[in-house]
């Protein structure tokens, strides 16, 4: 969506350009089988992205350089998102018989009724779902939306690495279409299940409920791992990059488990079940079937048994590389590592196959 030029490439990479990271992967696939040809993570300096807005575009486009020539890829084009609290979606009905060109014409006249901003400022673009359900003559189409700036933005750091922005997706969208091959992974007990991911990143926990593979609520609240970075520092007297480092091998002193790290998890426990109590006063559901834990926080050691234990609901960690093979240059250590906060890189990149 938004800007999305609708010719076919053999392969784009998926950059997710998170709060404190850039994440690149490039994917190929033979039949049904996917493979990690490319990956790696370069973190961005303190403050470059904040809330999921460039800050400091020359940052980020340095970092997108780093992490293109980390992986060692040799592909130009890619597919990068802008958040989804940055983007207005609204589902219409249109004249099935109109051309693609009178199509957008008549989409832009009706969106105009919708968005808060002067559509010279917006960047819109539209996807056909089908035969209206209310009149066989009219399709339904959704309609995505949002300020130029943030799709500016992202074009620009991607050309640091000289990398053309052939897709500009939504960070839903792309989990949404991760989450596919999480699914074959859950034991579900009935046929129309609903599943609640839950990404949570350094700043930011976005909740997002499922249902038959598409996302039906969302809601982002402001936690995440920098919380637990900034308690490090702050017990241990550690800057930020030595607390990062600290957090993920584990090297602290021995309260660091009892006192920090325990205080934490329950936090973040809270706030997934608070989160859901939210959705569920929200509608006419009481439970989810499955959670599934994505983002870079996922993996910290406890979280998945507490998060069970406090909702009563099962849960995995999410790893969306988990039936692929790895080519020999990755590191598929490192990727296993890095494989929750890689949903949405991984769903952009899976655009090449679309």
């Amino acid at each position: 969506m938004l800007g999305l030029l609708r010719k076919k490439f053999s392969v784009l990479l998926g950059i997710d350009i998170s709060s404190t990271s850039v994440k690149l992967l490039e994917l190929s696939r033979r039949g049904g089988q996917y493979r990690v040809e490319s990956y790696a993570v370069e973190p961005l300096p303190p403050n470059a992205v904040v809330e999921k807005n460039i800050n400091e575009l020359e940052a980020v486009g340095e970092c997108v350089r780093k992490v293109v020539g980390k992986s060692s890829t040799s592909v130009k084009y890619a597919a990068v998102a802008v958040a989804g609290s940055a983007v207005i979606t609204k589902t219409m009905d249109v004249d099935a018989s109109l051309d693609d060109e009178d199509m957008e014409s008549q989409i832009t006249v009706q969106a105009d009724k919708y968005i808060p901003y002067p559509m010279d400022d917006v960047a819109i673009d539209f996807e056909v779902l089908g035969i209206s359900p209310n009149n066989p003559e009219q399709v339904q189409v959704v309609v995505a939306a949002c300020r130029k700036e943030n799709v500016d933005g992202r074009e620009a750091a991607l050309d640091f690495a000289r990398l053309t922005a052939k897709i500009v997706d939504v960070e839903a969208f792309a989990m949404e279409r991760a989450y596919k091959l999480i699914e074959p992974q859950l034991n579900f007990k009935n046929n129309n299940p609903l599943v609640a991911v839950v990404d949570i990143g350094a700043t930011m926990t976005t909740l997002s409920i499922l249902s038959k593979g598409k996302t039906i609520y969302s809601r982002e609240q402001l936690f995440g791992g920098q919380q637990l970075t900034d308690e490090i520092q702050l017990r241990y007297g550690m800057s930020q990059e030595d607390a990062c480092l600290a957090k993920k091998t584990g090297k602290l002193p021995d309260d660091y488990e009892p006192e920090v790290l325990a205080s934490f998890l329950e936090a973040a426990a809270r706030q997934v079940s608070r989160s859901l109590q939210f959705f569920y006063s929200s509608s006419h559901y009481n439970e989810v079937d499955y959670i599934v834990l994505a983002g870079g926080t996922a993996s910290t050691a406890g979280l998945l048994e507490l998060v069970t234990q406090k909702t009563g609901t099962p849960c995995v960690i999410a790893n969306p590389f988990a039936n692929m093979s790895v080519a020999s240059k990755v590191n598929a250590n490192a990727l296993i590592n890095d494989a929750p906060a890689m949903m949405v890189a991984c769903g952009l990149a899976m655009r090449s196959f679309e």
